[in-house]
């Protein structure tokens, strides 16, 4: 089964992911298979920052060695709608989680870019498909960010409340990157070129790819 909640052997969807030594297990049958578990790469950090621009550069740089994803596409219906806080803490993350892991499956670690921190996957029971999540922020200085969110076009809703919203998710990064569990790397976009940005988030990916 490419989903990796369902147990190949009985058919049966646990909501828990039983892992040891490279195998996954089925609480109610007994059975035992193998599973890739690859690092997963999150490109975060508030929007405006710079991660769906240097996304698609990515995805053609590393073109063959890792999948490149916009988290936003799954933003959308009952995943939306479900999420206790509005920001996907609930089923949303849950299912990003599972996507990867099953493209994981196909030997290419993925990169996910979007708006995320370790607070927000680290908990989930699904982490327990990956060896270990390592997480980039691109931040930038408030005045900046805050100017490019409102030279958005309307149909993206970037009304005054919300750029403060992002805003202060910026300053939390920021300020906690380094004491989170696992730390987040930071990248400052304010002045950078996007080739600068392209440069720094291909060498940090190609540094922690799997052997």
């Amino acid at each position: 089964m490419l989903d990796l909640k369902i147990c190949p052997g009985c058919g049966d969807r646990g909501d828990y992911p039983v892992t040891a030594a490279g195998e996954l297990s089925c609480p109610r049958c007994g059975h035992h298979w193998p599973f890739r578990r690859l690092p997963l790469f999150a490109l975060t950090g508030p929007s405006g920052a710079g991660k769906s621009t240097v996304g698609p550069r990515l995805a053609e740089k590393l073109s063959g060695r890792v999948v490149a994803l916009e988290q936003d596409v799954l933003w959308t219906g009952v995943l939306r709608e479900s999420s206790p806080d509005g920001y996907g803490t609930g089923a949303f993350r849950s299912t990003w989680l599972r996507m990867a892991a099953m493209i994981h499956q196909s030997g290419r670690p993925v990169v996910l870019c979007g708006t995320v921190a370790p607070p927000e996957f680290e908990p989930l029971p699904e982490r327990a498909y990956f060896d270990r999540i390592h997480y980039l922020a691109f931040v930038a200085e408030p005045a900046a960010l805050a100017e490019r969110l409102r030279a958005r076009p309307a149909w993206r809703e970037w009304d005054e409340p919300r750029i403060a919203e992002m805003l202060e998710f910026n300053d939390w990064l920021r300020e906690s990157a380094a004491t989170l569990d696992p730390p987040v790397d930071l990248f400052d976009t304010t002045t950078a070129t996007i080739d600068d940005a392209v440069d720094h988030a291909l060498r940090w990916i190609e540094a922690r790819l799997p052997a």
